[in-house]
């Protein structure tokens, strides 16, 4: 009954291979949340009824299976394990939901929805996002309560499976379930380490918001040597209208999209933070805010980015000027930007540099809202302080670069935020290829077993 022994326990499951068997076995699950078909959405019911159900009833979590309320969403699955009252309460969270498997574009020999391993790495959708995530949390609770015979404190879970569409209907679950789902601390998981070798925490993340700048000059397309130098080009004035957004190093030029939430604490926690190096693309040193350090850029600032242009027929072009041009752009934001405002901000600064006949089109697929708890919260230093224990050495982030349905937790449920992601930055999420790397999954069920033991022995901060 020793914090060694848990993790001695899950280190000898990661050993044995029976985490990458029961990988194996959610990965088989095509849970793709942006297909829209049938045979997708009963493939979500079947996810959390055959993968997730009985192992956390095993575990001894109450658990009940609910509708999405948003027709567009699917199931989820609630839970709760309650040893006792008085002692501290940890909600977790995870989704089985995945991105579309992109069937034909994996690299030759691997398949989306079947295990493959080469070397470190282990390759399927939602093995990085975010089925090997929620797996090694549930694992490290699986060891503790095999190690102590009782975790040492109560817990609740979320799985949903609907994130990859914006976690619709979450929102409106959490508020129809608060008392269901109330706690003292989130510990969950999603997202990258910034470095494969060193775990990471963060506390929230940046908001999102995307639309599309459309220009529609006249009706349909006409010959370039009758009407060239007559017709306005679409592509012309939207080229133009996105220059005026950002400068030629991509600096935001709209005032209300620069934020005033960079303090002297949030950048001492950003303060020699890596963001460069390992796989994946170099860093371009002379892109973005240039009074800021890359690690800044990413997690204390905004960002904007043309995501897809369009005019034209670019696969078959022609002779002749375009009626249209399309731009799907989205916007980054940190806590600090009213995301009320995003988009009415946009039309103001267009207008004032004559670009009134640009259309915003916002896209009604949710997104979710910047979030950020301060690196000194007492539940931000417990944990830290159980990873270092572990592992050593910290990274600290008060935000992530990217978007969780963080919000849902700290506006609704009112609950501190603690996320450890057991990723890394060159998974290839959301693209074909992706992977986790088996170093990092071992490394993390030991933290995670270490955090979960720790929050059980006592001295968590006072509710």
């Amino acid at each position: 009954m020793t914090r060694d022994a848990a993790i001695s326990h899950v280190t000898d499951y990661f050993d044995a291979g029976t985490f990458q068997s029961d990988l194996a076995g959610l990965v088989a699950f095509r849970t793709e949340s942006q297909n829209p078909a049938q045979e997708a959405r009963d493939e979500s019911l079947r996810y959390l009824k055959e993968a997730m159900l009985p192992r956390l009833e095993a575990l001894g979590f109450a658990c009940e299976i609910i509708d999405n309320p948003d027709p567009r969403g699917g199931p989820l699955l609630l839970g709760e394990r309650v040893e006792a009252e008085g002692l501290p309460m940890v909600l977790t969270y995870g989704h089985g939901d995945a991105v579309l498997g992109q069937e034909g574009m994996w690299r030759e020999g691997l398949k989306p929805w079947e295990i493959v391993e080469e070397g470190e790495r282990l390759y399927g959708r939602g093995t990085a996002d975010n089925k090997g995530q929620h797996l090694v949390n549930i694992a490290a609770l699986e060891a503790v309560l095999a190690t102590r015979g009782s975790l040492g404190f109560n817990t609740r879970i979320v799985i949903e499976m609907s994130e990859e569409v914006g976690s619709v209907g979450l929102p409106e679950v959490f508020e129809t379930y608060k008392g269901r789902l109330t706690a003292d601390v989130l510990i969950a998981s999603d997202g990258p380490r910034l470095q494969p070798e060193v775990p990471t925490m963060f506390m929230g993340s940046r908001g999102g918001t995307t639309f599309d700048l459309v220009v529609e000059t006249h009706e349909g397309a006409h010959h370039s040597g009758n009407w060239g130098g007559l017709l306005a080009d679409p592509a012309m004035i939207l080229a133009h209208a996105l220059a005026c957004i950002t400068d030629a190093r991509g600096q935001i030029k709209v005032p209300e999209w620069r934020p005033d939430s960079l303090t002297d604490s949030v950048r001492a926690a950003l303060r020699d933070l890596p963001v460069a190096g390992g796989e994946g693309p170099a860093v371009d040193p002379d892109w973005g805010e240039e009074s800021l350090t890359p690690a800044e850029r990413v997690f204390g600032w905004n960002s904007f980015a043309v995501l897809a242009m369009v005019s034209g027929v670019p696969e078959a072009p022609v002779n002749a000027i375009s009626g249209w041009a399309r731009a799907t752009c989205q916007l980054r934001y940190v806590v600090g930007t009213d995301p009320e405002e995003v988009i009415p901000a946009l039309r103001r600064h267009l207008d004032a540099h004559g670009f009134e006949r640009v259309q915003i089109r916002a896209h009604d697929r949710g997104f979710f809202a910047a979030t950020r708890l301060d690196p000194e919260h007492p539940w931000a230093q417990f944990v830290g302080a159980s990873i270092r224990k572990t592992a050593g050495e910290l990274h600290v982030l008060p935000n992530l670069a990217g978007s969780l349905p963080n919000d849902s937790f700290t506006d609704i449920l009112e609950v501190p935020t603690i996320w450890v992601p057991h990723s890394y930055r060159g998974c290839s999420q959301h693209a074909p290829n992706e992977h986790i790397l088996k170093p990092v999954s071992r490394d993390a069920l030991r933290v995670m077993a270490g955090v979960f033991w720790d929050v059980g022995a006592g001295g968590t901060p006072a509710s």
